[in-house]
């Protein structure tokens, strides 16, 4: 599920089923570089025609990160307007639709659930340990460890986002809250 409208935001994006017949001027493949991701786009890729304001159309091409289908793929709109996010079977990309050869490719790996919270300008990225919040400038913080393994979001009272996360000792999930402002938490289940 995508959250295209959750933010303001400059640009436009088309997901495609394939590529298109005729590419533009401007392409890009994410990720980037990275030394163990050499063979990330045989496993598939999102394809998306981006419509920036100003600078042109661009296609985007990201790797998925693993295709199994209870992993997420879409695009959302994030808190800075010129930034895009596509989640492409779990794998998350930031990057600056004006400038797009500036990406992040986000740490957690899968992320399994995004969350938009709006009124504190934080997209919240849920993997299976720890939580992670991209701001209008960026990385705003990442959570210590959350859970043994499974995380998820219940909800965001005030500052506070509340979650769940498993504990092998218990094989029960137990609850946990997480300052939005600071990244700091407590309960939740982690080894040691």
């Amino acid at each position: 599920m995508s959250e295209v409208e959750a933010f303001p935001h400059s640009w436009r994006v088309e997901v495609l089923k394939a590529a298109p017949m005729i590419a533009p001027a401007r392409q890009f493949v994410y990720p980037r570089q990275i030394a163990g991701e050499e063979d990330a786009l045989a496993r598939g890729a999102l394809l998306l025609m981006v419509s920036p304001e100003t600078g042109g159309n661009f296609l985007a091409t990201c790797a998925l990160g693993f295709t199994d289908p209870s992993v997420p793929t879409g695009v959302y709109a994030c808190p800075h307007e010129d930034e895009i996010c596509a989640v492409a079977g779990g794998y998350a990309y930031v990057f600056d639709t004006t400038q797009p050869e500036r990406t992040t490719h986000l740490p957690l790996k899968p992320v399994v659930e995004v969350v938009p919270v709006t009124s504190h300008g934080l997209l919240v990225f849920a993997g299976f340990h720890t939580l992670y919040a991209w701001g209008p400038e960026g990385e705003a913080w990442q959570t210590g460890r959350l859970s043994w393994e499974g995380v998820r979001v219940t909800g965001v009272e005030g500052d506070t986002l509340h979650g769940m996360g498993w504990n092998l000792m218990t094989d029960k999930e137990v609850p946990f809250t997480v300052d939005l402002r600071s990244g700091r938490h407590e309960g939740g289940a982690s080894p040691g």
